[in-house]
């Protein structure tokens, strides 16, 4: 072995053990914490864990995440059904109008009641997970339309948000929401839609083709073949697959070949390397710093592909690595909207009453709940700032400190936190 690898090898371990995992957390360790799994933490919550050993915090708040379960019942008519096909048909056009306006002002209504949970909730990393997911397997209700199926997808993240990717995957590629979106309940043997197939591969398993994805425009025809005969009973909220639909036919996906479905398609993309490595450098970018450790996102890969795919494992892996822990990557990431609002209101220790205004402010800077701005999802990092965003996100401390007027020492002091550009980050 040459000289400079040992000598690479060397420096690695000594950077592991200068920023291994603390023994004992200080208030800025359990800060930091927090803060990147979940939002900006009241004192209490830092105080509650400084002291305690990393992996003993990581450990409870992931199987605290893991049973979470909703503060508040979502309203009921936020979720109700829409009119039927047959009553739709019925319907004028104003009828129809105010029918569509309906499931806008119940998509509010449900974006009320998340924004509340992550408010009040005493497992915030549930709702960061449940976010991420949200952006990751991005549909809007722009497309969708209804509320009720926007519900039910998220209630299908909420529920795998910590557990298992590949359940949470097939269950994403039969919901009502996501077949509208990526047109998967048009997908039909005499004329495949690619639309899922390309984006299941490029941006929910296996990333961008040129950047090591690992499939060709091939790879996405067949696949689109694998996931036909899906279709939306539209009164019923539920995914049917019709075999009449479906071609049956000897496909060959990503080197292997046979009569392929829609789960034996989606699981050979899970057998490929490059699907835990690029969910692995996702969550990275989201929870660790803007840049990936190749080698770190290797080894976590690897304990991801062999729990079967277990987020809960990848996510203890990430947030017990050295490059967790490394004080230059403290303050390295930026707090989206929704981050930055939440935040704010849990480390003021507020309770508003009427979320709208929160909801608003969201949208105003840049995240708008259930309309993410295409398939992407938000781009996040630096995107979340520019230069009428930034003024935005100043002018919120002005207007959430007036929540507090009888407490002007601690407004003054929060104003003055705000207006740095360190409030920015996390």
């Amino acid at each position: 072995m040459k000289l400079s690898r040992l000598f690479a090898i060397a420096c690695a371990a000594i950077a592991c053990a200068v920023h291994a995992a603390p023994a004992h957390l200080s208030g800025d360790e359990a800060r930091h914490l927090l803060i990147r799994t979940g939002f900006a933490p009241a004192p209490a919550e830092v105080a509650a864990i400084t002291g305690r050993s990393a992996e003993q915090a990581v450990d409870d708040m992931i199987a605290a995440a893991k049973g979470a379960q909703p503060l508040h019942p979502v309203p009921p008519e936020a979720i109700a059904p829409p009119p039927s096909l047959q009553q739709a048909r019925a319907m004028t056009r104003e009828e129809r109008q105010e029918a569509a306006r309906d499931q806008i002002r119940k998509g509010m209504d449900i974006k009320d009641w998340w924004l509340r949970e992550m408010i009040e909730t005493p497992t915030p990393l549930a709702e960061r997970m449940t976010l991420f997911w949200h952006g990751h397997f991005a549909t809007s209700q722009w497309k969708v339309k209804r509320a009720d199926a926007m519900w039910r997808q998220h209630l299908l993240l909420r529920a795998n948000a910590l557990g298992s990717f590949r359940a949470m995957l097939h269950g994403i590629a039969r919901d009502p929401a996501m077949l509208v979106y990526l047109d998967g309940d048009r997908n039909r043997k005499e004329a495949p839609n690619e639309n899922f197939a390309r984006e299941v591969m490029e941006l929910f398993t296996l990333g961008e083709a040129t950047q090591g994805g690992g499939y060709t425009e091939d790879d996405v025809r067949e696949a689109a073949r694998a996931f036909t005969g899906w279709t939306l009973e539209r009164d019923e909220l539920g995914a049917r697959f019709r075999p009449v639909l479906h071609d049956f036919g000897r496909k060959t996906l990503l080197g292997r070949s046979g009569d392929f479905d829609a789960d034996q398609a989606l699981d050979i993309m899970l057998q490929q390397p490059e699907a835990a490595r690029f969910i692995v450098g996702k969550l990275w970018r989201e929870f660790v710093s803007p840049t990936p450790d190749p080698r770190e996102v290797d080894r976590i890969a690897q304990r991801f592909r062999e729990s079967d795919y277990d987020i809960a494992v990848a996510m203890h892996e990430l947030l017990l690595s050295p490059a967790f822990w490394d004080p230059a990557n403290f303050d390295s990431l930026v707090k989206s909207p929704v981050e930055l609002v939440v935040g704010s209101v849990r480390e003021m220790g507020l309770r508003p009453q009427e979320l709208r205004p929160m909801v608003q402010k969201c949208k105003q800077l840049g995240q708008d709940l259930l309309m993410p701005p295409n398939v992407k999802g938000w781009a996040g990092y630096t995107d979340w700032i520019n230069a009428t965003t930034l003024l935005e996100r100043r002018h919120f401390a002005g207007q959430l400190a007036a929540y507090v007027p009888a407490d002007p020492q601690r407004m003054a002091a929060f104003r003055a936190a705000a207006m740095q550009p360190e409030y920015q980050l996390k």
